[in-house]
């Protein structure tokens, strides 16, 4: 009786291990959109956040459809580097990668405080560090979760 019993529990334990992860639901719905979608439905929800006038929405829809181009052809480059070769890159490609990411960064300030007023700007700063915050959590929840899995490994 206690064989058939640890037996079943095995089997159990096994099959639900064997499950198929799931996708977050979310993310599947947002890749089905086409671009131009995505981009409206953002620049909707910084219209309700920002509370943007006609003249601003149409600046920023520019700003965004900007953004998804750009975001586009880092992920397709990032694809093409990501089968082709493991290599992290040398130290200056590196500096020369990070260096550009933060002249684009300063750049999109300056655009955002040109076409947001004052108290809309510090809304979209706020916003935009509560966003890094919740990445920087997720990002330090999945690298524990994967050092634990090498450390299992070892």
């Amino acid at each position: 009786m206690k064989k058939l019993f640890i037996v079943a529990l095995v089997v159990v334990g096994m099959t639900s291990f064997a499950q198929e992860r799931k996708a977050r639901p979310e993310r599947a719905k947002m890749e089905q959109m086409t671009p131009e979608q995505r981009n409206q439905l953002h620049l909707k929800k910084m219209t309700l956040e920002l509370e943007l006038n006609a003249s601003q929405q149409k600046e920023m829809s520019k700003v965004i459809a900007e953004q998804t181009n750009k975001r586009e052809a880092r992920m397709a480059q990032w694809k093409a580097n990501k089968d082709s070769a493991k290599k992290q890159g040398t130290a200056d490609e590196r500096f020369a990668k990070k260096s550009q990411m933060l002249d684009e960064q300063i750049v999109m300030k300056e655009r955002m405080k040109k076409i947001l007023s004052a108290d809309q700007y510090k809304k979209w700063d706020d916003m935009k560090g509560k966003k890094h915050n919740r990445m920087n959590q997720r990002m330090a929840h999945h690298n524990g979760r994967k050092a634990a899995k090498m450390g299992d490994k070892k």
